[in-house]
C-alpha cells in the first residue's frame, strides 16, 4: 500500500497496481511439458471471462468460448480456460458482487456451481463435466476462488468435512463447525459480506481448506486463482497452507494470487516460491491511466529479479493483470459484453508490448465469440509471444533520450516541485515487517490526552515534514465490544486528524482499478482488524488484518523525462529486443545509442558493431552503427528486433 501524504498530514492514495481475474491461460505445450519438467516454465497466458461477462457467465457461454479458443488460439499456444469469480452465486434479483445469502453451498459449507447457470453441476458433480469437455478440446480448466470461508456458510454454521474419513471433522470429543474456524473480523475488505479468513492455526481450519482444494482437484481443475489473499489483503498463512496442499497432489495445479494492489517486491518475495503467478497491480481496465500505472511497478519487479523466480514446483511470474481488449463489459457490471475497447490501437500495442517485455502472464479479457481480426493479430503476434515465452534479461533500459535530450530516470506521479526541476512525494506503504525500514515510527505527545505516531526517519528532503497520524485507543463499551477489547488488546486506531472519527483502513473497501490510488482509506472507526494497528518496541506499525507494516518513503522524479520509457531483453537466438514507449500526449522522437546497449546486455561487445534492425509495428528495417531513433506516436510504442555483429 502507498498513501501520498502532504505536509499538512492530509492523505491521498498512491499505489503499485494489480487483480487478475480468471482466464484461458497458456502454459508450455504438451511437448514442452515433457522436455521442461518445471511447472509454469513460461509465463501463463489466458482468457479472462470477467472482462466480457463479469460474474454472470453461463456454462453454455463458457463452452462456446472454449471451442473458439481451441480452434483459433490453441495453435498459438493458449491452453487454459478459466471461470471467473462468483460461479456459485445465483443470478436472481438482489444478487450482486457483495450480496449475502445468494450463494450455492454444499453441506460442508463449500461453494458449488450455481445449477441455474451451470446445469451439468446438478447431482453433486460440481465442475466435473465442464472440465471433461474442456479437456476433450485439448485445453485445461481453471476457476477463481476467494479467501477462506463464506459468511453464508459461517452464518449457517455448517460442519467441516474430514477428507480422510469422509465424515464431519471431530477433535477433542466434539464436532467442529464453521463458526469455530471463521475469523469474522478478517472479512475480505472489499467483499465483507462474501468471505472471511479461516484460522489456520486450528487443525479444523486446515481441514476445511484441505477439503476445498481436494474437491477442486477431483473436479479436474488445473488452475486456481486465489483472490483477496494478497497485496493489501495479504493472508500469508492461508497462502502457505494452500500451497502445501497443492504441492502434495498427484498432478500439478497452477496457483495464482490476487489482488495486487500495493504489492512491493519485498512482499512478493515472501510468497513467490509458494505460487506460480501473483498480481502486482489493481484491476486493469481499458483506460490509458491504467496502462501508464504499470510501468514503475514492472520496473521494480524486474530490478528485484522476480521475473521467472523459483515458484511452486517450478517458476513464478509477476502478473500485470488482464488485457482488456476487444469486446468488453464495464467494471462492476452484471451484464454484458456490450462495447469495444476504449484504448486506441497505439495504446493497445503499448500495453501488449510492455506485458510481453516484462514476461507477464497474458490474460486476454475480451469476448472471444466476437474476436475481431485486429485484436486477434495483436494477441497472437509471433514476436510478442516469442519475447513473452523465451526472452531473458528483461529489464527497463534507462539510456534513452527524448526530443528534448533528457535522460530517462525514475518516473513517478508527484506532489511537490523541488529545486533542480525535481518532483517530490511522500509515500506511506505497506511492506513486510522483515524490512528494516519498517522500524521508523515513534510516539509524539501533544497534551495529556492526545498523542501522535510520527515517522522519525529522515526523508531526504528539506521541503517535506515527517508525516504523523493521531493515536486513539479504541473506545470501550459493554457487551460485544468487551469481547473485541480482549481480542484487540494492545492495538489502536489511527486518525487523520483529532477532529473527525475517521480511522485508517489498511486495505480499501472496494476493488480498485490500476489507475486508482491503492491501499488504505479513511472510514468511520469500528471494531475491524483492517483498522487495528500495533506499535511495537522496535518502532514498527503492524496492521492486524494483513500482518504487514507501514513505512514512509520520499521519492524524487526528473520532470523532463516523465513521458518516455524503454525496455530491453535478449532472445534465445542472440537477438536483442528494444522497446520504446511514449507516454506523452504528443509525438516524441526517442533514441538510444548502440554502444549503450552493452551496458545491460553484458555478453555483447557492441563498440563499433553494426546492427540490423526491424521495427515490428511500422515494418521498417535497416542497419545502424551508432544511433537507433524513431518518432513514436502519442501513447504509442516501437519494438525493435536487432541482430548485431
Amino acid at each position: 500500500m502507498k498513501i501520498l501524504l502532504s505536509s499538512f498530514f492530509c492523505f491521498f492514495f498512491f499505489f503499485f497496481l494489480f487483480l487478475f481475474t480468471p482466464s484461458f491461460c497458456r502454459l508450455p505445450s504438451e511437448t514442452e511439458l515433457v522436455t521442461q519438467p518445471e511447472h509454469a516454465s513460461t509465463p501463463p497466458r489466458g482468457w479472462n471471462s470477467y472482462d466480457s461477462f463479469c460474474w454472470t457467465i453461463s456454462e453454455e457461454e463458457f463452452l462456446q468460448s472454449a471451442e473458439i479458443i481451441s480452434s483459433r488460439l490453441k495453435p498459438h499456444g493458449y491452453e487454459y480456460v478459466v471461470v471467473d469469480y462468483l460461479w456459485y452465486r445465483r443470478k436472481v434479483d438482489g444478487a450482486y458482487t457483495d450480496s449475502l445469502g445468494f450463494d450455492v453451498i454444499d453441506e460442508w459449507g463449500r461453494p458449488i456451481p450455481d445449477p441455474g447457470r451451470w446445469p451439468s453441476s446438478k447431482g453433486g458433480k460440481g465442475f466435473l463435466e465442464v472440465a471433461k469437455k474442456v479437456h476433450s478440446m485439448g485445453l485445461k480448466f481453471g476457476i477463481h476462488v476467494m479467501r477462506g470461508i463464506s459468511l453464508q456458510a459461517f452464518n449457517a454454521n455448517t460442519p467441516i468435512l474430514d477428507t480422510a474419513k469422509g465424515s464431519a471433522y471431530e477433535e477433542s470429543g466434539r464436532q467442529w463447525r464453521a463458526k469455530d474456524i471463521g475469523l469474522k473480523e478478517r472479512a475480505c475488505a472489499w467483499m465483507s459480506h462474501g468471505f472471511m479468513s479461516v484460522n489456520t492455526k486450528l487443525e479444523a481450519g486446515r481441514a476445511f481448506l484441505r477439503s476445498l482444494y481436494l474437491q477442486y482437484a477431483e473436479w479436474g481443475v488445473d488452475f486456481v486463482k486465489h483472490d483477496c489473499v494478497f497485496g493489501d489483503d495479504l493472508d500469508i498463512d492461508e497462502i502457505s497452507f494452500v500451497s502445501e496442499v497443492l504441492r502434495k497432489l498427484d498432478r500439478p495445479i497452477l496457483y495464482s494470487l490476487s489482488p495486487g494492489t500495493s504489492v512491493t517486491p519485498a512482499m512478493a518475495k515472501d510468497v513467490s516460491e509458494l505460487v506460480n503467478m501473483y498480481r502486482i497491480t489493481g484491476d486493469d481496465w481499458d483506460t490509458w491511466r491504467d496502462v501508464v500505472s504499470h510501468f514503475n511497478v514492472t520496473r521494480d519487479f524486474s530490478t528485484s529479479k522476480m521475473i521467472g523466480a523459483k515458484g511452486l514446483l517450478g517458476r513464478s511470474w509477476p502478473d500485470l493483470d488482464m488485457l482488456p481488449l476487444g469486446w468488453l463489459t464495464d467494471p462492476g457490471s452484471n451484464e454484458g459484453p456490450h462495447r469495444t475497447c476504449n484504448l486506441n490501437l497505439d495504446e493497445q500495442r503499448t500495453q501488449m508490448t510492455l506485458w510481453a517485455m516484462a514476461k507477464s502472464p497474458l490474460m486476454f479479457g475480451g469476448d472471444v465469440r466476437k474476436l475481431d481480426e485486429t485484436t486477434y493479430n495483436l494477441i497472437t503476434n509471433p514476436t510478442l509471444l516469442e519475447i513473452n515465452s523465451f526472452s531473458s534479461n528483461n529489464m527497463e533500459f534507462p539510456y534513452i533520450t527524448g526530443i528534448k535530450g533528457s535522460r530517462s530516470k525514475t518516473k513517478v506521479l508527484s506532489q511537490h516541485l523541488t529545486e533542480g526541476g525535481m518532483f517530490n512525494i511522500l509515500a506511506l506503504e505497506l511492506t513486510t515487517c522483515k524490512d528494516p525500514k519498517a522500524n521508523g515510527w515513534s510516539i509524539k505527545p501533544l497534551d495529556q490526552d492526545l498523542e501522535q505516531i510520527c515517522w522519525k526517519e529522515k526523508l531526504g528532503s528539506k521541503f517535506v515534514e515527517p508525516p504523523c497520524l493521531y493515536k486513539r485507543k479504541p473506545l470501550l463499551a459493554s457487551g460485544e465490544e468487551m469481547i473485541h477489547r480482549q481480542q484487540y488488546q494492545g492495538t489502536l486506531h489511527l486518525l487523520a486528524s483529532d477532529e473527525r472519527e475517521l480511522c485508517l483502513d489498511a486495505s480499501p473497501r472496494r476493488r480498485l482499478t490500476s489507475k486508482e490510488f491503492g491501499g488504505g482509506s479513511f472510514s468511520p472507526c469500528k471494531w475491524d482488524a483492517n483498522q487495528m494497528w500495533e506499535l511495537n518496541a522496535n518502532g514498527a506499525l503492524i496492521n492486524s488484518y494483513s500482518g504487514l507494516c507501514a513505512a514512509v518513503n520520499s521519492l524524487e522524479v526528473d520532470v523532463d523525462s516523465i513521458g518516455i520509457h524503454s525496455w530491453i531483453a535478449t532472445g534465445r537466438r542472440g537477438e536483442i529486443y528494444l522497446a520504446f514507449f511514449n507516454l506523452n500526449p504528443e509525438k516524441t522522437v526517442i533514441s538510444a545509442n548502440i554502444a549503450d546497449l552493452a551496458k545491460v546486455v553484458m555478453q555483447k561487445n557492441l563498440n563499433g558493431a553494426s546492427c540490423k534492425y526491424r521495427e515490428i509495428w511500422s515494418g521498417k528495417y535497416g542497419a545502424t552503427k551508432q544511433l537507433i531513433s524513431i518518432a513514436v506516436e502519442m501513447h504509442g510504442s516501437a519494438l525493435f528486433v536487432l541482430l548485431c555483429e
